[in-house]
């Protein structure tokens, strides 16, 4: 994957860059494997915004993930690598010696013709699923399970890789992307490799019209607004406005919202 950069011929393109889809090589989705995509605009039942600045955007299908990659034994070859809309991942194309098609999230490294296959026995090979028990420490794992079955929950995300840093007792202690250090149980099946589109960070949009493609409306800084419209508005000049909160007075930095659950006693290190 790469990055485009533009002539500054405009004041958007200026600072636009974006990524130039090499690595894809099918234009048009899987029929078989899509389904409608409905779109609230923010609104609940009753038609009330609940989720404000959301509205607009291009069409979009949901692509049918197989996250679960419940086909042991029986390997698969990549036929294509896909743009998703709905994420920031690229997906693999898969085909099944059976004739099956399904779509899975694309690793680094992972090209057309190749193939893989879930199975306790499985080569330490990119692409490839197998529990947490049977990857040595030290390899990038990505599309983890939280319990057996689930379907992979952990490291989804464009560049995203999660690294076993040990084994004891019937956990792995997993490192995540975000440097939390979490328990999980060596039954649960991992995928080998990093996430693909590492470099999906480093994009800028470069207008505000690009917003509104994706289904983002604009929206007003509170430190911009009255007093009587938000608790960071008022000041003499352009004022700081206190701790980031919404308008409701919900702080967004530092207040913990974790309640009391049960999980808690497999957190090994917060990421903070």
């Amino acid at each position: 994957m790469g990055i485009k950069k533009y002539k500054p011929t405009t004041d958007s393109l200026r600072w636009t860059a974006l990524s130039n889809f090499e690595e894809i090589t099918k234009d048009r989705p899987e029929k078989r494997l899509l389904l409608p995509l409905r779109k609230s605009g923010g609104r609940n039942s009753y038609g009330r915004i609940t989720s404000r600045h959301r509205g607009g955007g291009h069409k979009r299908m949901i692509r049918i993930i197989d996250f679960k990659r419940d086909k042991p034994d029986m390997p698969a070859k990549v036929i294509a690598i896909e743009y998703d809309p709905n994420r920031s991942a690229r997906l693999a194309l898969l085909e099944y010696k059976d004739g099956e098609r399904r779509y899975i999230l694309a690793p680094s490294g992972l090209n057309v013709n190749d193939e893989v296959v879930t199975s306790r026995q499985a080569e330490i090979k990119v692409g490839n699923s197998m529990p947490l028990e049977n990857i040595p420490p030290g390899i990038p794992i990505h599309n983890v399970e939280f319990t057996r079955g689930s379907g992979g929950k952990i490291g989804r995300s464009a560049g995203d890789a999660c690294i076993i840093m040990a084994k004891e007792g019937g956990y792995a202690q997993i490192k995540l992307p975000s440097g939390e250090i979490r328990l999980i149980s060596l039954d649960c099946f991992a995928t080998i490799g990093q996430i693909g589109n590492i470099e999906h960070e480093t994009i800028s949009i470069g207008k505000a019209g690009r917003s509104r493609w994706m289904g983002l409306r604009p929206y007003s800084r509170g430190v911009a607004k009255n007093p009587h419209d938000h608790p960071m508005g008022g000041g003499e000049g352009k004022a700081s406005g206190g701790l980031p909160r919404s308008p409701w007075g919900q702080y967004a930095k530092g207040l913990k919202t974790r309640k009391r659950k049960h999980s808690d006693r497999y957190i090994v290190k917060r990421r903070r």
